[in-house]
């Protein structure tokens, strides 16, 4: 397994970016200001950032091509996406295995002072009431101005009716994407994951974990939501680092 991957998973970090880019076509310029804003409270350029749900190490291989000296942690659940992150990240990173949804999931880390802890787009598969939470236990793994940012669909409460318009949009470039080839979807994705026989029986294993993944509700509020939640996790600043159409990135600092 881990040979087959090693050979294969730049292909498949491709494969998963061009199917992430279908929903997110400024993908990259999200996570940069992430990167501006870790570059800003780490001068000294050995950033300790922590990937949350980092899935293939997206952000984890962006923040190593930046800061060469960077010590980085990828923690998700899904056993495909870390298996793909350890092939492609290998001893550059330290990769775990940890359910967000419980507490607990801090006791996995190696140490909790941390520079930065990123995220994007995943953390909308959460509660109201767990997410809140979740703050708060980030914070907990923050150093003293470490910041959290999360990169994620945060609509403007203020443009009600023109995010409608750039949904729309957003859903007719993507369909004709996806109708030209140009993308897998989500769902095409991993039905090429359950069809390669190396990865097979990780997705089984996914299969157990996410039962209802195909049909679980997002939870997508506003992006004053977030900010309002930060502040009461303990966070001294908390603020848009970034917006883009109805998505946006919020940061705070520890």
């Amino acid at each position: 397994m881990t040979h087959y991957l090693a050979e294969v998973a730049d292909a498949w970090q491709e494969s998963w970016d061009r199917q992430q880019e279908a929903y997110l076509p400024d993908r990259e310029h999200r996570i940069t200001a992430m990167l501006d804003a870790v570059e800003a409270v780490t001068p000294h350029g050995r950033p300790e950032v922590l990937d949350l749900a980092g899935g293939t190490g997206t952000i984890a291989l962006r923040t190593l091509a930046r800061f060469r000296q960077a010590r980085v942690t990828v923690v998700d659940q899904d056993p495909v996406l870390l298996a793909l992150a350890e092939a492609s990240l290998g001893d550059r990173a330290r990769i775990i295995a940890a359910d967000l949804g419980q507490p607990s999931w801090t006791q996995a880390l190696p140490h909790r002072d941390y520079d930065a802890v990123l995220t994007a787009t995943a953390l909308h598969w959460l509660t109201p009431d767990r997410l809140a939470v979740l703050y708060g236990e980030i914070r907990h793994v923050l150093r003293t101005g470490g910041i959290v940012a999360n990169a994620d669909h945060m609509p403007d409460e203020g443009l009600p009716e023109l995010t409608k318009q750039l949904l729309t949009r957003a859903d007719s470039r993507r369909e004709t994407r996806y109708a030209t080839g140009a993308a897998l979807s989500w769902r095409d994705w991993w039905a090429r994951v359950a069809a390669d026989p190396q990865l097979a029986p990780l997705h089984a294993e996914r299969e157990k974990i996410y039962p209802a993944a195909h049909g679980s509700a997002e939870w997508t509020p506003p992006a004053g939501w977030h900010l309002t939640a930060l502040r009461t996790a303990g966070f001294t600043e908390a603020g848009l680092l970034w917006r883009g159409g109805a998505d946006a990135t919020v940061t705070a600092v520890a």
